[in-house]
């Protein structure tokens, strides 16, 4: 199947669930997503696929739910989320997904302010994480759970009752479904997602079926994806970048591999062999650390082995981002390079990719470096809740770095007055839910969202984002920080688990670091230091602050020197949110963070 193109839009079905459906129908007898259940993976081809939702939907027809309804999901990742999400969409109704690690406050809040009728939940353990904010709802009229649920109370129904009551009807209407697509026009809102912002209340991003549709076509376009490949869903589905992923693959053929935890993901990657994937920095942060950290305990000539190789890669990919042409010497150290380390590194991906593509933070170069030179390219992108996938790089043209060109349709530019990112173009928002003033103030009269994102365009059209502007502080001498990117730099220490930069208006900028605390003991441990303590007192102890903070130094020294972090602080717990301190999509809360650690910033950053 070849990738649908964009001067071919006229004849591709102008709503979302009819786009899927028929991709799933072409490929009735063939499987088209996977999941494990136990120690085995199971199947649906798509015929089955399109059975379920047409018999989801049914059901959801005969309890009552119509065009313009608002339908909320809670679930990980699992065929359900789709199947579900695809039911609500053909009947013209509205799908409002939340995050499995939303705060019960805001899960009452997005089932209130959307006017939510219905709630699909997976089970149980999320139900009794959210049931207090959820039962207290009154616009809420059934709940629905995948899984059977020992505690779900009054005014609930499990998944299987809804695909029986979806049988019965559909015995009188069995063309319903076909009917129902039909009346689905491209301008109708097809979901409603509330942003995780660190500041504020949650806002509703309203994304008509025109907004994916475009979507998908330009993607299509844009990235060479195979229909013999293999995807495995890591990011929530929850989040418009899994989401709008999972259309375009669908669309095209990709064979998606659900994976509903993140401790999941290393034996998953070996066994489904994926062949292109979504990612986010966090990922090739961890997957980093651990190969280092097991190439430098290795000991004599295989530390030495590893070490050279990290060198060799380095310097080999520099000269192929630079198109200078690498020299015929590094070019053969990186040949012995690849043949002794980094071929384990492809096996521990699954050894058939053919390319990641990142987005929802910055990846530093070094990262990018590292993983190019092993064989395993990433490729940087960018875009947001209420633009969907807004650019990227392509694997013949990709800039180290850069978020890439934006796709087919797309417009990007750079605000002359203060640097933003603007975007124009079909996939741009409807705007925020019942926040007219809102959304006047992020979309201007000429159609152009307003990101908020700082960046800049190099002569060849490749974009790059330098921090946000709302994340940007001042020092006390009036110079501005970015901390995005120095985090970045930061995370790519071994022992660094999290970090964020701090010191507006302060005279200097540091750093509050959670170690990776395993790898920090075991460094600590070989020089005598006690690490049977509680964290409490080793985030305390100096010889472990000045371990870190060595590594901070060292990283950030090419920096600017107003910039560079000359002191840390650690701390003997992660951000988390259920302290307030990171938003679902775990982007951290600074004005959270500057009040709850002041006096360790103080001390600090003077």
């Amino acid at each position: 199947m070849t990738a649908p193109n964009l001067k071919d839009f006229e004849q591709i079905p102008q709503n979302l669930p009819s786009y899927c459906l028929e991709a799933f129908q072409r490929r009735a007898n063939h499987p088209v997503v996977g999941f494990k259940s136990g120690e085995a993976w199971h199947f649906l081809k798509g015929g089955e696929m399109v059975d379920r939702v047409r018999r989801y939907a049914a059901g959801l027809e005969a309890w009552g739910v119509r065009s313009g309804d608002r339908i909320a999901i809670i679930s990980e990742n699992r065929p359900e989320w789709s199947l579900v999400d695809l039911a609500i969409l053909s009947l013209g109704a509205v799908n409002v997904p939340i995050y499995t690690t939303q705060a019960v406050d805001q899960i009452r809040y997005i089932l209130e302010n959307s006017g939510a009728k219905m709630l699909f939940i997976s089970g149980e353990k999320l139900w009794k994480h959210s049931k207090e904010g959820v039962q207290t709802v009154e616009n809420l009229r059934k709940v629905i759970f995948f899984d059977d649920a020992a505690d779900r109370g009054t005014s609930s129904a499990t998944l299987g009752e809804l695909e029986e009551t979806g049988r019965e009807y559909l015995k009188e209407y069995p063309h319903f479904l076909e009917d129902k697509v039909a009346a689905i026009s491209s301008d109708d809102l097809a979901t409603i997602i509330y942003t995780s912002g660190t500041t504020g209340t949650p806002k509703g991003v309203m994304l008509s079926h025109d907004n994916f549709v475009s979507n998908i076509v330009s993607i299509s376009k844009g990235l060479p994806i195979l229909s013999h490949d293999r995807s495995l869903a890591v990011l929530p589905l929850s989040h418009i970048f899994e989401r709008a992923v999972f259309y375009v693959l669908s669309a095209n053929g990709v064979l998606v591999h659900y994976c509903s935890a993140f401790e999941q993901i290393g034996n998953y990657l070996k066994e489904v062999k994926p062949t292109i994937m979504t990612a986010v920095p966090r990922l090739f942060e961890q997957v980093h650390h651990k190969i280092v950290k097991k190439g430098m305990s290795a000991g004599g000539m295989k530390t030495r082995l590893f070490e050279w190789s990290l060198r060799v890669g380095q310097e080999y990919w520099s000269f192929k981002d630079s198109h200078d042409g690498v020299p015929a010497s590094i070019r053969a150290k990186h040949l012995v390079a690849d043949k002794l380390v980094f071929s384990k590194w492809r096996d521990g991906v699954g050894g058939a990719l053919r390319f990641f593509v990142s987005g929802g933070a910055p990846l530093s170069k070094k990262l990018s470096y590292a993983f190019w030179a092993a064989g395993i390219p990433i490729l940087q992108g960018y875009g947001m809740t209420e633009a969907c996938i807004v650019c990227a790089n392509r694997p013949e043209d990709n800039k180290v770095g850069s978020i890439g060109r934006p796709f087919d349709g797309i417009e990007m530019k750079i605000a002359e007055k203060d640097g933003e990112v603007l975007i124009r173009g079909r996939c741009v928002m409807q705007g925020y839910y019942n926040d007219p003033e809102a959304t006047a103030s992020a979309i201007d009269s000429e159609g152009f969202y307003h990101t908020g994102d700082i960046g800049y365009t190099d002569t060849d059209g490749h974009f790059y984002i330098t921090d946000r502007i709302k994340d940007l502080f001042k020092l006390s001498n009036g110079k501005y920080v970015a901390p995005l990117q120095v985090e970045s730099l930061l995370k790519q220490s071994p022992l660094v688990g999290q970090a964020v930069v701090v010191g507006s208006g302060r005279k200097q900028v540091g750093a509050l670091i959670v170690p990776d605390w395993e790898a920090l003991k075991d460094e600590m441990k070989a020089v005598g230091a006690d690490v049977s303590r509680p964290r409490e007192e080793l985030a305390a102890d100096p010889a472990f602050i000045k371990r870190v903070q060595k590594d901070a130094v060292a990283l950030t020294a090419e920096l600017s020197d107003y910039e560079r972090v000359k002191r840390v602080a650690l701390l003997p717990r992660e951000f988390s949110i259920d302290k307030g301190e990171m938003t679902p999509t775990l982007k951290i809360k600074r004005s959270v963070v500057d009040e709850k650690y002041g006096p360790q910033i103080d001390e600090i950053c003077g």
